[in-house]
């Protein structure tokens, strides 16, 4: 909404200032700016930035990139060899490319310059403090004031938090979580006969501890290795990586880069807007609690975030803002909500029975089906679910 409000000029109300330009962030403020609104996207660090996180592209977040994105593939998977805590080896291939494998610092950047593109002004090396929807810092009920480090304070009609997992856009609207995963990866570069054979190749490996597994990504001249298990772990997990990559024969090569990070999943009450604020992606804690996958999730949920706050924006009361958000939560809760709770019986399953899960996958055809199918996006777990009768039962059969 552009501002008719001489005020709003005086005082550079923005209509939606986002927060954090990971993919969450900058679908937000894409899809807020294409609609011709004054959007600013903040963001702490500098870019292009490294993310832990395997960089892999499946079929919803395919869907999901903005008209004209060209994503920088650094390889397209067409096999993937799955494995038992190292053992019980078996590959299967696939005619038809599953998924691409992205880099993240270089998918982050394009997507953001797809979101200036559309007129959404961005500012880096800015750390938000907090945001405040009432008392001095704030000049009426339809603003809110986002505050930098430092104390320089900004003022939108609607704020999109989308600053990770560790939010404090996601503490001030008081989202809660029930999942809690540590994850550590190593980008290993290697040289070309090892490469040559991790090429349209992955590996998945279900790992030692309960609900843990491990993943090669090939990208080029460097593999990207990781494993992710609950949090709590610790000392095992950095274990199983130790063991994991010891056991691919990668130990004698120096990575470029050592990480963690912490995924966190929503609980099903958490809430996903306080007043004129909304959060989506890891702020949201928002991704598939059995995989951990999280960049479809980021732009589904960033885009709606996006689309929602152009409407709050335009919201005269806070009435009428509450209702915006209302429809938010609903439509969040209404496609990427109901993939979450089948995700989280999956892991419960999973966590109990990974062998189970690794000889359907690997032995049973129609299993390594919905695999492909999911990762290329003509499918998603409730709809296999809801469509296949069997499967539901299985499941229910099994979480009992």
């Amino acid at each position: 909404m552009s501002s008719d409000n001489s005020s709003d000029d005086a005082q550079q109300v923005w209509d939606v200032v986002v927060v954090g330009a990971g993919p969450a962030g900058a679908s937000a403020a894409y899809a807020a700016a294409v609609t011709g609104r004054r959007v600013l996207l903040l963001e702490k660090a500098e870019l292009p930035r490294y993310k832990t996180c395997g960089g892999g592209i499946i079929g919803p977040s395919r869907d999901s990139l903005p008209p004209g994105f060209e994503l920088p593939l650094r390889d397209r998977v067409q096999a993937v060899t799955f494995s038992l805590d190292g053992r019980y080896s078996r590959t299967r291939r696939s005619s038809q490319m599953l998924f691409g494998l992205v880099n993240r610092p270089e998918f982050d950047q394009q997507l953001v310059m797809h979101a200036q593109k559309a007129g959404a002004e961005l500012r880096t090396g800015a750390t938000v403090s907090r945001v405040e929807q009432h008392g001095p810092a704030v000049p009426d009920r339809r603003t809110v004031a986002v505050v930098l480090q430092g104390g320089e304070t900004l003022l939108a009609r609607a704020v999109v938090g989308a600053d990770g997992s560790a939010s404090r856009i996601g503490a001030h609207v008081g989202v809660k979580v029930d999942q809690v995963d540590l994850g550590l990866e190593v980008e290993v570069p290697v040289p070309e006969p090892v490469a040559e054979d991790w090429a349209g190749r992955v590996l998945i490996d279900w790992g030692p501890m309960p609900g843990s597994y491990g993943w090669v990504f090939p990208k080029g001249d460097t593999l990207t290795v990781g494993v992710i298990s609950a949090r709590g772990e610790g000392a095992a997990t950095k274990r199983y990586l130790e063991d994991f990559i010891a056991r691919l024969g990668l130990a004698g090569f120096e990575p470029s880069i050592s990480s963690g990070h912490l995924t966190r999943c929503r609980s099903d009450d958490s809430p996903l807007s306080r007043g004129r604020v909304l959060v989506c992606g890891d702020a949201a804690g928002l991704l598939e609690p059995w995989t951990r996958e999280g960049i479809s999730f980021a732009l589904r949920s960033g885009r709606l975030a996006g689309e929602w706050a152009v409407r709050i924006a335009e919201a005269t009361d806070a009435v009428d803002a509450r209702r915006q958000a209302l429809n938010y939560t609903f439509a969040i809760k209404a496609g990427l909500g109901v993939e979450m709770s089948v995700g989280k019986r999956l892991l419960s399953v999973f966590e109990r029975r990974p062998g189970m899960f690794h000889a359907a996958i690997t032995g049973f055809r129609p299993a390594w089906k919905a695999f492909t199918r999911l990762t290329r996006g003509s499918t998603s777990l409730a709809e296999i679910v809801r469509t296949h009768p069997m499967a539901g039962r299985v499941l229910s059969a099994m979480d009992r």
